[in-house]
């Protein structure tokens, strides 16, 4: 079966690409833009076009990764990809329309959060992340506006950073830098997976207090941040994660983060520390935190429909 598609409004736009609103028709010829809507109408879809990059031949890397990674990967907690086709000597790819994202859910006044909606949520955040970790993809990109929200489901989404598993070394410029892991901001370019894990540390945090844990304004604010919160490495740290000399940091003590998470369990703690762990190779993995014990004792998480109740998307 063959698609034709309707543009109908721009809904968003960055550096590689413009994301548009569009209706999906039945078609018998190739999937191609119409102007005026012709067969049967199948749904509501985003089309992400990508653009034509000045002295750029071929197509763009991130495309490349996006289309990649969506092929492989299939789970209910991951943004589905329906088509991929050329128009007009770009490339278009189709996408599951989901306009509410975590970061909308996090930002309303609205809207109360509870323990066991977080529960609820971390779950499915780490279903959709095991699909990824499980084929040897890293997403580098994991914060609440790459995470959609619709009927009570979070979905993945935004995989232009994300690329496969390797030994060699890779670009310490991935993660939005709120949610990016001290190795990388100190220059470490031989990293894997726990990258994720970080940021999932960080998005559980801002589901508690409802605004980023750490906002830096630079990296080495990043840093600052981060070091105030969880206390100054020791020297031997950076000589692990770092070949180049690192700048002086203030040596802070570790703070105490109950004080921060009122409304956060001694488990909750414990898990969201471990995430944070400085060293990656303590971090753990998503199957680990799946059976942590902060999901297993009450509250518990919400089901499904309990969430579409309390977060009416």
């Amino acid at each position: 079966m063959n698609f034709s598609y309707v543009k109908k409004k721009k809904i968003g736009e960055g550096a590689y690409s413009t994301i548009f609103l569009a209706e999906q028709y039945e078609s018998e010829k190739e999937s191609k833009i119409i102007e005026e809507p012709k067969g049967n109408f199948k749904q509501v879809v985003a089309i992400k076009q990508f653009k034509i990059i000045q002295g750029v031949k071929g197509i763009d890397i991130n495309a490349v990764r996006e289309i990649k990674a969506l092929k492989m990967l299939k789970s209910p907690f991951i943004l589905e990809m329906f088509d991929i086709f050329m128009h007009d000597f770009s490339l278009h790819m189709v996408l599951e329309y989901i306009p509410f994202t975590l970061e909308n859910i996090i930002k309303s006044n609205k809207l109360i959060i509870y323990a066991s909606d977080i529960k609820a949520w971390m779950i499915m955040i780490l279903k959709g992340l095991n699909e990824i970790h499980s084929k040897f993809f890293i997403h580098r990109d994991l914060k609440p506006n790459n995470i959609l929200f619709k009927g009570g489901i979070l979905k993945l989404a935004d995989f232009g950073l994300t690329r496969k598993m390797s030994n060699e070394n890779m670009t310490t410029t991935v993660i939005t830098r709120w949610y990016r892991p001290p190795e990388l901001l100190l220059g470490c370019k031989n990293y894997n997976n726990t990258i994720d894990i970080w940021s999932l540390g960080c998005i559980m945090a801002e589901l508690y207090l409802r605004v980023p844990f750490f906002a830096g304004e630079s990296d080495i604010s990043q840093l600052d941040l981060i070091f105030k919160a969880l206390g100054t490495p020791e020297q031997s740290y950076f000589e692990k994660v770092t070949d180049s000399l690192p700048l002086k940091f203030k040596d802070y003590p570790e703070s105490d983060l109950k004080q921060l998470f009122t409304a956060m369990s001694e488990d909750g703690m414990n898990l969201m520390l471990k995430m944070l762990s400085y060293d990656p190779s303590k971090r753990p993995s998503v199957l680990e935190i799946l059976q942590d014990e902060y999901f297993k004792s009450k509250p518990y998480p919400k089901t499904k429909d309990e969430l579409i109740k309390s977060v009416p998307l």
